[in-house]
């Protein structure tokens, strides 16, 4: 029985073809056979409380030039597909957490969603951090500028990051 692979992705037009590793997993996926089902934000939707989207086919290829092709589209069930990734890259705003509630529904009607909606909501990937401070570097998360200069004269050279976005 084939693997049908649903993904929520940016737009793959936009990827960086030699770094991205949401390609390298559609590659893995497809070569083993899986049918692949591509899903940017604005496709997803609930009706009458089932989790849905409007869904591309897709194939990927180990070419810069021309590494993925759609084909047919249809609207589906997400609970009815085996697998879904969520791949969206920040920022964590309100249409990213709207959809972790359709995909918290697609779970609830079969789909397996890597990684779990709840989880994605729970764990911020930079606050989540602060929760292992033993295996961090000295870090500071806040909105005061003044608090960041006096992080930055204890600490010397430091990274700044956005607590919901890219970048760095």
């Amino acid at each position: 029985m084939t693997v049908r692979l649903g993904i929520v992705m940016d737009p793959i037009e936009d990827i960086h073809f030699k770094k991205d590793s949401s390609l390298a997993m559609l590659l893995a996926a497809q070569k083993r056979g899986w049918k692949i089902e591509y899903m940017e934000l604005p496709d997803l939707y609930l009706d009458g409380g089932r989790a849905m989207a409007h869904t591309r086919d897709l194939t990927v290829h180990m070419d810069p030039e021309n590494w993925y092709g759609f084909g047919p589209s249809q609207d589906r069930a997400l609970g009815d597909l085996d697998v879904i990734l969520m791949r969206k890259d920040p920022p964590v705003d309100r249409e990213f957490l709207m959809a972790t509630y359709i995909l918290e529904a697609a779970e609830q009607q079969g789909a397996l969603v890597v990684n779990p909606a709840s989880t994605l909501r729970d764990c911020n990937e930079k606050l989540f951090a602060t929760q292992f401070t033993d295996l961090t570097p000295p870090l500071l998360v806040s909105r005061s500028a003044s608090r960041f200069r006096e992080f930055y004269a204890e600490h010397g050279d430091v990274i700044m990051k956005p607590v919901d976005g890219m970048g760095g």
